[in-house]
């Protein structure tokens, strides 16, 4: 009987639990599917929820807990204080490390430059976004207070506008969001990595995010791009606008931008100033990643870098080599290092508890919904406020009617519990005018301060009417949000950091192959893999060419330190390089050593060495069973920078001579048996595919094979015509005495 399978869900895990109290020496079956839901789900949903992803405030509950804490120490107005004063008192809210809080303080403040509008108005070291290693003082040493940008968020946070909840012990309450006059969510950069999930907000210029909110009030189908050209970082530098890429971000909520650094040219010092970085970098990577590549030769125009960061700001100073145009070294620059960086963006926001990845215009109507119920709240409870404040002045207006006789009833009442009832039923109030009437001081109780009490009952009414009205009007919510915003918008706008670069032509770097310098040198390859490049001038001073003990001249050939070669070996592969990613030599030195070089595999080993030019012609493979394959040299062009191609050409024999030529020509092809033929390789017709096998040439004899081929130019036989034949493969001549090759060519160009 076949054994019925097990279904996903119903697969087990079991779990040792011999170390549980109790359950020595048993085993308890859980589930996978229940462990996760148990253990692990909880943990995630509280790492998205209340810790990781901001909310439609702009803030996680850390920043949230921090700046309401600050507020209710009294510092949106009052004299800064020990942060680590502000750190303890947070811990009633946030019951994490010390550490944790403070370092939510340090990206808050102003010192650190974070925030295009800080939060936290600072005074000591709080280190700088720009810098990786610049540490930030100890909370003892530094002192903050709330920045009056803070007033904007906690305007009306005591009327109501937000649901105030339990801290972590149910000791105090906190506000469960903010109520931001503002989209403090878009203005203020944000991150957070979750469980599954992660959340990267860039930041973008107050006064155009206020501009663009208000044009989506007033017309949903605004172009949001007219208002809001981009991001704006507190870093400055400069933004590469591409139009098509922004508006997939405002749309979905993802993409990157592309940042580079400010610059300038000190002619006095030979020197370039870089005064703003992308906001995704920072001063020391930017500092690491040029000093790699000067060690490694992929810089030469530069002779030192350095940082001269100090209180008026970013600076890193970069000394050039005489004659170097700053222009072409900083978009080599641009290119090869972090001073053009990319900002990933990843608008991950919670509403209503849940994660949402939103554009820009889907954001803004959230946080719209999310004000208007915010002002509402507000209006409502302003009406209910004025609401009790008239029941009261009307019980007072009762008594304005016989004063005398409200005094007679309280001095006439024997028992005090029995004064607020004889009120009620003397005037016809209720007992809360009673008991206001009774609270009255009695110099109070004269016809001159209930008149002027009760003169405010008509205007009290009249601004009744007024939020009544505003409350049920949608069109009023709006213009009184739009109101706020515009306010917000002249008391803290500011032009912006980031500067946009409109013109594609200039944002994009040169291409590389521009920025190698181009001189005239000779290349050296020897038997065994050897490479030397040489200028001419050190060609001119240096002696006799220095090998390995062994070794020897393959061959030389003039060409330029632009050019590329390609490095057949004998595991069919085709390592790519230019000679500018070599050391120019001397005569004396052994030379680069191409495996090492070009990090080729073990035991693999150098077969040839090829100059392709512009890629222009064709390639001949030559093998040992005697066949021959004409590939094009554009085969080996790659569009990418891949460094290696596999499969460069046949496997079926092993190769013996590869040679590179512009057009067709005679060869001559020779067996170890000592016989020669020569061809025209127009006999030969072109293959499409990199590793053909290629057609026979030569009719090699038994335990005989190819041994090499050359051109027929080069190849010293007196009688050419003894050996040419028309019609392949061949059998060959055998070789005279005069016809005989000195040496044995393994390299060719």
């Amino acid at each position: 009987m076949a054994r019925k399978k097990k279904e996903p869900e119903q697969i087990k895990k079991k779990i040792n639990t011999d170390h549980v109290v109790g359950l020595v020496g048993s085993t308890y079956e859980q589930a996978i599917s229940e462990t996760l839901e148990i253990n692990y789900m909880p943990y995630a949903m509280s790492v998205i929820v209340s810790r990781a992803i901001p909310e439609i405030d702009g803030f996680k509950p850390s920043h949230r807990k921090l700046l309401y804490t600050m507020y209710k120490m009294g510092l949106l107005n009052g004299s800064r204080t020990k942060s680590a004063n502000i750190v303890g008192q947070t811990m009633k809210l946030n019951p994490h490390g010390d550490a944790a809080i403070y370092e939510t303080m340090v990206r808050l403040a102003r010192g650190n430059e974070t925030l295009l509008h800080p939060f936290v108005d600072s005074k000591g070291n709080f280190g700088k976004v720009y810098s990786r290693d610049m540490a930030y003082a100890a909370s003892r040493y530094t002192e903050a207070k709330l920045d009056s940008i803070c007033g904007e968020l906690f305007r009306d946070i005591d009327s109501d506008t937000v649901e105030m909840v339990d801290n972590y012990d149910g000791s105090m309450k906190e506000p469960s969001l903010l109520p931001t006059t503002f989209p403090n969510v878009l203005v203020s950069a944000n991150q957070g990595i979750a469980v599954g999930m992660a959340s990267n907000i860039c930041s973008f210029n107050l006064k155009e995010v206020c501009d663009t909110t208000i044009a989506l009030i007033e017309n949903p189908d605004h172009d949001i791009l007219e208002t809001l050209p981009g991001p704006d970082f507190s870093t400055g530098a400069e933004l590469i606008f591409d139009e098509a890429t922004t508006r997939e971000i405002y749309s979905n909520g993802r993409g990157s931008f592309k940042l580079r650094a400010k610059w300038r040219y000190v002619k006095e010092g030979n020197l370039i100033e870089v005064y703003e970085i992308p906001y995704s970098t920072t001063s020391e990577a930017i500092m690491d990643k040029v000093a790699e590549l000067i060690k490694s030769g992929k810089i030469k125009e530069i002779t030192d870098m350095r940082d001269e960061t100090d209180l008026n700001g970013l600076k890193l100073a970069i000394d050039l080599k005489r004659g170097v145009e700053p222009e072409k070294l900083m978009q080599k620059l641009y290119r090869l290092t972090p001073l053009q960086d990319s900002f990933a963006c990843n608008f991950n926001v919670l509403i209503a508890g849940m994660p949402r990845v939103m554009g820009i215009g889907e954001i803004l109507e959230e946080w719209t919904a999310w004000r208007t119920e915010c002002v509402k709240r507000r209006l409502y409870y302003q009406i209910q406020k004025k609401e009790d404040r008239l029941h009261l002045l009307k019980g007072l207006e009762r008594i304005l009617l016989d004063i005398d006789k409200a005094i007679r009833i309280i001095r006439e009442t024997e028992l005090e519990n029995e004064v607020i009832p004889n009120l009620m039923i003397g005037f016809g109030i209720d007992e809360i005018q009673a008991n206001y009437v009774a609270e009255i001081k009695l110099r109070n109780i004269n016809k001159e301060y209930i008149l002027k009490q009760t003169k405010a009952i008509s205007e009290l009414e009249k601004e009744i009417a007024e939020l009544t009205s505003t409350l049920k009007s949608h069109t009023k919510l709006q213009k009184l949000i739009i109101s706020e915003l515009k306010q917000v918008s002249e008391k803290f706008g500011q032009p912006r950091k980031t500067e946009i670069v409109y013109d594609s032509t200039q944002a994009e770097p040169e291409d590389e192959e521009d920025d190698i310098p181009d001189y005239p040198v000779t290349l050296f390859i020897s038997k065994e893999g050897y490479l030397k490049k040489i200028t001419a001038q050190s060609l001119r001073m240096s002696g006799e060419q220095k090998f390995k003990e062994g070794d020897s001249l393959a061959f030389s050939v003039e060409t330029s330190n632009k050019a590329e070669i390609l490095v057949f070996t004998d595991k069919f592969q085709c390592y790519k390089s230019r000679l500018s990613d070599f050391e120019d030599g001397k005569a004396s030195q052994l030379g680069d050593y191409l495996p090492q070089k070009l990090n080729m595999e073990q035991g693999e080993n150098v077969i040839q060495v090829l100059l392709p030019g512009d890629y222009k012609g064709f390639v001949l493979f030559f093998f040992e069973n005697g066949k021959a394959a004409k590939v094009p040299l554009n085969a080996y062009e790659t569009k990418t920078n891949r460094k290696k191609l596999t499969g460069a050409y046949s496997d079926k024999s092993p190769l013996k001579t590869a040679m590179a030529m512009q057009a067709d020509e005679q060869v001559a092809v020779y067996t170890t048996d000592g016989r020669a033929v020569i061809f025209s390789t127009a006999q030969l017709l072109p293959k499409t595919t990199r590793n053909t096998q290629g057609v026979g040439v030569v009719s090699v004899k038994k335990k005989a094979a190819v041994s090499h081929a050359v051109k027929a130019a080069d190849c010293g036989i007196v009688n050419q015509s003894r050996y040419r034949t028309r019609t392949l493969p061949s059998a060959g001549a055998i070789l005279k005495p005069e016809d005989a090759p000195e040496k044995q060519i393994s390299f060719e160009v």
